[in-house]
């Protein structure tokens, strides 16, 4: 028996991944761009003291 043709058929081995996926090698490319731990930070702390101000938000 050939047990090769039997299961579900083998996918696509060398299909790139899509848009946000590059290929190896390529140049990194984040978009949107990333934001920095300066960024996340500030935004954390304005969300939080937003809501010790507005508690229902």
């Amino acid at each position: 028996m050939d047990y090769s043709k039997s299961g579900n058929p083998k996918g696509a081995r060398s299909t790139l991944r899509g848009p946000d996926h590059a290929q190896k090698g390529a140049p990194k490319s984040v978009k949107p761009p990333r934001e920095t731990k300066e960024e996340l930070l500030a935004r954390m702390k304005a969300a939080a003291a937003a809501a010790k101000t507005d508690p229902k938000a």
